[in-house]
């Protein structure tokens, strides 16, 4: 019996893959969380006594556990675009890994914690001169509302004028999403100038 193809046929539909990076405790475990449909994949390891001299950042924040090579997630957007999370690991001994990480992503997300920009300073400056992937960073809302202007933000971070800055939650499922849309615009936009309509624009969120 031959081959045909049929109407009702559905199609492979497109991927991306999406590197969410940043600092120590920036919320990258809990923003792949909020949206995967599948459990994440995470290698939390406890945060010991031990642990907290090799990473000083880790202690007085309430966190007892830290991410240790990398989360993972997967988000249907649409019948025709899926969205594969990658999550960094934040201490500066596991840097090495972002290269592998970063390997074949479409776009990355920065999540920075505005009570400790310091610690995404690296983040913003491996995509800024030693990737070539296309970044947006994102405020997580940590108290639910934004404590600083996004101007004072964007100088303290010395955040080029053509990456995008938004604010999210990274609690909330929808605020995520629409993080995830902007990132995948931004590469459209860097990617295809003048492009009309850039992938993400159209997708709802199932």
């Amino acid at each position: 019996m031959g081959f045909t193809n049929s109407p009702e046929r559905t199609p492979h539909p497109a991927s991306a893959k999406i590197v969410v990076a940043g600092g120590f405790g920036t919320g990258k475990t809990t923003l792949v969380g909020a949206v995967s449909e599948i459990p994440p994949v995470n290698t939390e390891a406890w945060l010991t006594q031990a642990s907290r001299t090799v990473d000083p950042e880790a202690g007085g924040d309430g966190k007892t556990t830290t991410t240790v090579a990398m989360d993972f997630g997967r988000i249907t957007m649409s019948a025709d675009l899926v969205l594969y999370l990658f999550g960094t690991p934040g201490q500066a001994r596991f840097w090495p890994m972002w290269d592998d990480l970063c390997r074949g992503a479409s776009a990355a997300v920065v999540l920075v914690d505005t009570r400790r920009l310091d610690v995404s300073f690296a983040a913003v400056n491996y995509f800024e001169n030693d990737s070539d992937v296309p970044f947006i960073v994102a405020v997580n809302l940590f108290d639910g509302e934004q404590s600083h202007a996004a101007a004072d933000v964007r100088d303290a971070l010395r955040l080029s004028a053509d990456v995008p800055m938004v604010s999210c939650d990274a609690r909330d499922r929808r605020s995520v999403v629409q993080t995830l849309t902007s990132s995948l615009t931004h590469t459209m936009r860097s990617t295809a100038p003048g492009e009309e309509e850039p992938v993400g624009s159209r997708h709802a969120v199932r």
